[in-house]
């Protein structure tokens, strides 16, 4: 083994932004989630940002095939996954012309050389070579040659010129975990574990992970290595965890605390996909997975599975939404609890499958046919996919209703240093069924028969009464055409339909009152309110601190509840001057607040490049409605 390098001096910082990108069969996303994971076991906060191209089979080495994976990490609280970026790992030129832009000035560049010759330029639409005509002046820029690296070490394999030149990323992931004194270890243990019936790609990882390793400690361009300190954490237990997965887990943990087995009808669609794959890890906890011939079907499966007293939940992504409006209508007219989930992608139409945005809230709030009101929720970040699933679930048999959840590619894709919740400390989640005949839920027919009342309703929340098939007495019958109070019998009475309009409108109205008091990150009155929902919630506490740090009153609020509105967030609005709405669409829930809230304005800052927020943008745009105010 060679001597590290004796001049190599350690600079302990306080955060990192890293960037891995290069073609699709580079292996970026194994590169940085391998980072991910070595970050997470040397106990820092983290969040990431894998970006996917939208071509399946781009052409190699051309801009819109390049793959790309952005990890924060820090010995402080990480909110978003970065700013500026410090180390750019730039597998060919296309990757290079791609990202540089997000590179900070003076920022480090590792190019891999073996990919800057003339035909790597001309696929990546380049005149000249940025490593050599001065584009790379206001960076450090090393020039590692991965490819021929991989290559000479492997040389004694029976490996193929293809089979070595894949591995060139671990000589990538290699150098950047000695840059930023990351733990090798975990790597190797997924390496041994992911190739164990294939011995020789095995070895042949393990030694060009170590090759890049040790590259850093023995090449003298590589002075200086980057210590990142153990972030101050609450206590517990932490794992990285992605919004599928989490959004999977809280769903499980539903089922479990109400004792319902959890049902999920699924057809594969880019990017909710993931959760089907992770709760089909989970057959453990009884839970049942259906792979649906579409979207209609996996979506009728769910309601059906509801009726027969399960938790009936499905998930989709961009226009499956459409597919399943008819069913999600049908369960609003038989008030049967349906759980949702909407993995927001760019539309419309096929749009851009693989970038995030908040294009269908106003779909959710109002995109059926007829009255049809529901709560939609919306998850924050990744981990608290877990909380907002179980909410979910937890509203819809409580309210009887389906509900919609909506995340997005950034939350579901993207990842974060979470605490395992206490499961004894999640929110109480006990469905109540009817066994028995009682004198609230039974009449007499006009046949002097009695006969259950399906739509005899709980005077708190407004819920039906609802009840397994096949349970003894209990028999009713459920459909899509209009019902008659109490009975549920047909009914077209004028004055019937009215009615059980304005109480199932009433019913989603009363999810108000199991909405916590709204949270004010910042000061909680002032110049300025910016108010979002979702996955926006980062980028905004974040510039909301940098606005406090400035001088201005500026709080915010992040929406989990985003119909109804919580209780009190028309009295959070009157306590500030101006309320600033940032959305990744083009301006929906400005829409809505200014339909609730017609006395208050409100300013949108829109953004719909398949990118999520970053909090300059918005510390800007709280600039720009200050800056004539003087800061208090």
């Amino acid at each position: 083994m060679d001597a590290p390098a004796p001049d190599t001096n350690t600079q302990e910082i306080p955060d990192a932004t890293v960037l891995f990108a290069g073609d699709s069969g580079d292996g970026m996303q194994v590169t940085g989630s391998q980072f991910t994971l070595a970050s997470a076991y040397a106990h820092n906060d983290l969040a990431t940002l894998p970006d996917y191209p939208a071509e399946i089979r781009a052409p190699a080495g051309t801009t819109f095939g390049v793959s790309a994976f952005q990890l924060h990490f820090g010995a402080r609280e990480v909110r978003t996954p970065g700013e500026k970026v410090d180390l750019l790992v730039a597998m060919n030129a296309a990757a290079l012309k791609v990202h540089l832009h997000r590179v900070r000035p003076g920022g480090t560049i590792i190019a891999n050389v073996d990919a800057f010759e003339e035909k790597d330029l001309k696929k990546a639409d380049l005149d000249s070579n940025p490593l050599a005509d001065g584009t790379l002046d206001d960076y450090q820029v090393q020039e590692v040659p991965l490819t021929t690296i991989a290559r000479e070490e492997l040389s004694d394999t029976a490996l193929s010129v293809q089979e070595i030149d894949r591995s060139k990323n671990m000589v990538a992931l290699g150098l950047a975990l000695w840059m930023y004194d990351r733990p090798v270890e975990p790597a190797q243990e997924w390496i041994e574990t992911k190739f164990d019936d294939q011995p020789e790609i095995r070895d042949a990882n393990l030694r060009v992970l170590k090759k890049g390793y040790h590259y850093g400690e023995t090449v003298e361009a590589f002075a200086v290595q980057y210590e990142v300190s153990e972030a101050a954490m609450k206590p517990g237990t932490y794992r990285a965890v992605r919004g599928a997965e989490a959004l999977a887990l809280g769903l499980v943990a539903a089922s479990v605390k109400s004792d319902l087995r959890l049902f999920y009808g699924s057809y594969p669609i880019t990017p909710a996909s993931d959760i089907l794959h992770e709760l089909s890890e989970h057959k453990n906890f009884g839970v049942l997975t259906f792979q649906a011939e579409d979207e209609i079907a996996a979506a009728t499966s769910a309601l059906g599975a509801s009726f027969g007293g399960d938790l009936g939940v499905c998930a989709t992504s961009g226009p499956g939404v459409a597919l399943k409006t008819e069913t999600i209508g049908l369960g609003v007219m038989t008030e049967l609890p349906l759980v949702v989930i909407n993995m927001q992608r760019g539309g419309p139409s096929t749009g851009l499958p693989t970038k995030p945005e908040q294009g269908d809230l106003l779909q959710a709030v109002y995109g059926r046919n007829g009255e049809a009101p529901l709560p939609v929720l919306a998850a924050t970040s990744p981990g608290d996919c877990f909380h907002t699933a179980y909410e979910a679930c937890r509203i819809a048999t409580k309210y009887r209703t389906p509900v919609l959840l909506l995340a997005d590619g950034y939350l579901g894709n993207g990842s974060e240093a979470w605490r395992i919740p206490d499961t004894d400390a999640l929110p109480a989640f006990d469905v109540d069924f009817e066994t028995e005949a009682t004198e609230r839920t039974m009449h007499k027919d006009q046949d002097g028969n009695d006969q259950f009342l399906p739509y005899v309703r709980d005077p708190e929340t407004l819920a039906r009464a609802w009840a397994r098939p096949g349970t003894p007495g209990l028999e009713h019958r459920l459909g899509g055409l209009e019902k008659e109070h109490q009975t549920g019998n047909v009914s077209y009475d004028a004055k019937n339909h009215q009615k059980m309009v304005e109480l199932r409108a009433q019913k989603v109205q009363n999810v108000q009152q199991d909405i916590p008091p709204t949270r004010v990150h910042g000061h909680s009155d002032g110049d300025l309110l910016v108010l979002g929902w979702g996955s926006t919630e980062g980028a905004i506490d974040e510039a909301t601190e940098r606005a406090c740090e400035e001088g201005h009153r500026v709080g915010s609020v992040v929406l989990r509840h985003v119909w109804p509105f919580p209780a009190d967030l028309g009295d959070v609005l009157a306590r500030f001057d101006h309320v600033l709405v940032p959305e990744l669409n083009n301006g929906q829930l400005v829409r809505i607040l200014r339909d609730q809230y017609p006395n208050h304005d409100f300013t949108p800052l829109n953004k719909i490049q398949g990118r999520p927020f970053r909090a300059e943008e918005i510390v800007e745009k709280i600039g720009d409605l200050l800056g004539a105010r003087a800061p208090a």
